[in-house]
């Protein structure tokens, strides 16, 4: 069978029909993928950028798994965070209940002088004491002698002071005292009248003296009442002849505290306590000074009405001795000699109340354990030490490493506490809850380092979101198809596809005319 030979317009009419349905494969491809470009046929620039795009965008969305697993993990130790916090803050609430219990000890230690007479809050130092100044021997000056007839006779002419009061010897007139001083007659006056003008001066007569004015081996020894200070002055002739030239001129009596000394070794945790009685600077002379001074070694004092000073330890240090005494306080007849501190004595009540809040407060320890335990997520636990690696890009380059922390207690500088040892006194309660503000502190700092990492982890989770969209939205425009465009065509192409048809059904008709032509002929 020969080959069928088409004619040129059969043969244009089928090209054009082959084209026209090349193309509206085409457009439909584009209609239906949505994509000008669906391969590097139709544009490899586009094709190949998109790609690249596409898979850079993908890379990225995988690794939003891992950035959202970061999140939950962040999440899930500032939950526990939250929780260890409030469980330090009820381990302080039991702490505090100590702090308000009872002093568990019942006496505390305390040691309690000797009455000093006369010492009151304003004035710990008590009375003055009796001064006794003794002068050089004046010759037979024995109490019965005349003063006219010492080995240096007095005369008419002598005289002396005694506290600013003038002493006048004279040849007749009588002894006479008087507020301003005292006249003694030679021809009648005694040694013995004139040691009573110097008590009565001095007011050691009237102020019931320790130890009046007398004479001791020819030398005249003169006391001092509780009144003044003893004075002696005047002409240096009459001291020299009755033995006082030579005696100060002011005598300062010392009262029963005054200059004495007194130190306490450490109590509990405190400072050995250094106290040195008097007015002078750093000198001590009220109760409020002493107490002052004492505060620091955990102790305090107090004076009853007889002048006896008590001093204690504070609630604080309640189940410590104090320290022990020394100094010239503590020495011969002064007010502290021979004490020794006795030990407290517990109080079982009250220390059996405190028993019971140490397993209150150890309960409270073991949940902190268990909590900061559970605070984990996919088995990540910041709170148990373990770190998070977080990475945000495709290459590998922009990570986050955050380093875990031990919050157990120990990690949080608590341990449970022992009876008989915690919870015995404030100073030991305090002692506990210095560690739980401590651990409170510690908590709140890693919650906010917690806080700006989840935050940065946030800020980098939005990031690769919107970049994943800035990539896919790169990689559409690339290769997006014109809907509209694409519509039109397709149409324009069903319509020429139509027509190429009918060309073609004209061309085959005037074929089949011909043929019947050259049949009838």
């Amino acid at each position: 069978m020969s080959d069928i030979v088409l004619t040129a317009a059969v043969r244009q009419n089928l090209l054009s029909l082959q084209s026209t349905a090349d193309l509206l494969a085409t457009t439909q491809n584009r209609l239906s993928t949505g994509k000008k470009v669906n391969s590097a046929l139709d544009n490899p620039t586009n094709y190949f950028t998109a790609s690249s795009l596409d898979a850079r965008a993908s890379d990225i969305n995988n690794l939003l798994d891992g950035i959202g697993n970061g999140v939950q993990i962040l999440q899930a130790a500032n939950t526990g965070i939250t929780s260890l916090q409030k469980l330090v803050d009820s381990a302080k609430s039991v702490a505090n209940q100590a702090l308000q219990t009872a002093v568990g000890y019942v006496p505390k230690s305390t040691v309690t002088s000797t009455a000093v007479a006369g010492a009151t809050p304003q004035n710990l130092l008590g009375n003055f004491l009796n001064t006794t100044v003794t002068g050089a021997a004046a010759g037979a000056a024995a109490p019965g002698t005349k003063l006219n007839a010492l080995t240096s006779p007095i005369t008419n002419t002598d005289s002396f002071t005694i506290n600013g009061k003038t002493i006048q010897f004279a040849n007749s007139g009588g002894n006479q005292i008087t507020t301003t001083g005292a006249t003694l007659d030679l021809t009648t006056a005694t040694v013995s009248d004139l040691l009573g003008a110097i008590d009565t001066i001095t007011g050691a007569a009237s102020g019931t003296p320790p130890t009046p004015s007398t004479e001791a081996g020819g030398a005249l020894v003169l006391s001092t009442g509780t009144a003044s200070d003893l004075t002696i002055g005047g002409a240096v002739g009459t001291l020299t002849k009755l033995g006082l030239n030579g005696v100060p001129p002011t005598t300062a009596r010392p009262t029963v505290l005054g200059g004495q000394t007194l130190t306490i070794m450490p109590t509990g945790n405190g400072a050995t306590t250094n106290i040195t009685f008097g007015t002078g600077a750093g000198q001590i002379s009220t109760l409020n000074q002493l107490n002052a001074a004492l505060a620091s070694n955990n102790l305090q004092a107090s004076v009853d009405s007889t002048g006896k000073i008590s001093i204690t330890t504070t609630s604080d240090a309640a189940s410590s001795t104090i320290g022990a005494l020394s100094g010239s306080a503590t020495t011969g007849g002064a007010p502290f000699a021979g004490l020794t501190p006795p030990a407290p004595v517990a109080d079982p009540t009250v220390q059996g109340t405190r028993a019971q809040l140490i397993a209150q407060y150890n309960n409270i320890i073991n949940q902190i354990t268990t909590t900061a335990a559970d605070a984990s997520y996919n088995g990540v636990n910041l709170l148990g030490g373990d770190t998070l690696k977080l990475v945000f890009n495709e290459t590998g380059k922009s990570t986050l490493n955050i380093t875990g922390v031990n919050f157990n207690p120990t990690g949080l500088g608590l341990s449970a506490l022992t009876q008989g040892t915690d919870f015995i006194d404030n100073n030991a309660t305090n002692k506990v809850l210095t560690a739980l503000n401590n651990a409170g502190s510690t908590l709140r700092t890693q919650a906010a380092a917690l806080g700006s990492n989840l935050s940065i982890v946030q800020i980098r989770q939005d990031f690769s979101k919107n970049l994943i969209n800035v990539l896919q939205t790169g990689s559409t425009n690339l290769t997006i198809a014109d809907t509209n465009a694409e519509a039109a065509n397709s149409q324009a192409l069903s319509t020429r596809q139509s027509i190429a048809v009918s060309a073609l059904s004209l061309a085959n008709q005037s074929q089949q005319s011909v043929l019947q032509l050259l049949r009838s002929g």
